[in-house]
């Protein structure tokens, strides 16, 4: 892509003292044999895709899949589908061709699966970030949690499923509106150990919530009753 000035666009965002990303996958599809459920696919050809990337200027790529929490799902054949037989060639692919991988999940406590596929595929974890969910209510839940206890369970939950060597965390918006700017601050203040860096991947302006030094205003409120979230996700 060419700017007005006749600049490539990466060569704009580099200027800018920005790192180029792109995302690689290309969409999801109907997982057969499972009830609703995706897969992403894009794959085919992401090699010979990823090197001219490369060339281009990215330095991160990025995946997107999406799991269906339900009562019967997510089913063990999605979440092998994608986290094992997917996710872990994406990584391998990647880096492969120099590039940072960066992970999207939405079933949180699956997460230590796909670890274990990156492991068994010698994936540098060092050269990787995972792009999270919150551990946040549901959105039909009626029960509601404080922002400290939100921090909390999510802390608690990258303890149990993310290796310490995972440089960084980028956390997804979920559905959230501007309660998800005081989400991530307490995430930040909470006082267990976080060896990784904890920052946002959505377009809110949350660099003091990475500090722990967000300071809602008094609109906030109104702003966070109003949910972002998109229903079937496809």
């Amino acid at each position: 892509m060419i700017v007005d000035d006749g600049r490539p666009f990466p060569q704009v965002i580099k200027s800018k003292g920005n790192v180029v990303s792109i995302k690689v996958d290309k969409g999801v599809v109907p997982l057969e044999r499972a009830n609703g459920e995706t897969t992403t696919q894009g794959l085919d050809g992401l090699s010979e895709r990823c090197a001219p990337y490369k060339k281009d200027g990215a330095h991160f790529a990025k995946w997107h899949h999406v799991l269906k929490i339900g009562k019967h799902t997510p089913s063990a054949l999605a979440i092998i589908e994608n986290c094992v037989n997917v996710l872990a060639h994406y990584a391998s692919i990647c880096q492969q061709n120099g590039i940072v991988l960066i992970y999207c999940q939405y079933v949180t406590e699956k997460v230590w699966l796909l670890y274990k596929a990156l492991s068994d595929h010698d994936i540098y974890l060092e050269g990787t970030l995972l792009k999270s969910n919150m551990v946040t209510p549901g959105h039909v839940c009626i029960q509601k949690f404080s922002h400290e206890e939100i921090a909390m369970a999510t802390v608690t939950m990258l303890h149990c499923t993310v290796p310490p060597t995972v440089p960084g965390i980028t956390f997804l918006s979920g559905g959230q509106s501007k309660e998800v700017s005081i989400n991530l601050n307490a995430i930040n203040k909470c006082p267990l150990l976080k060896p990784w860096g904890l920052t946002f991947s959505y377009t809110l302006a949350d660099s003091h919530a990475c500090q722990g030094k967000y300071t809602p205003s008094g609109q906030a409120g109104a702003a966070a009753s109003e949910s972002l979230l998109i229903f079937n996700h496809a």
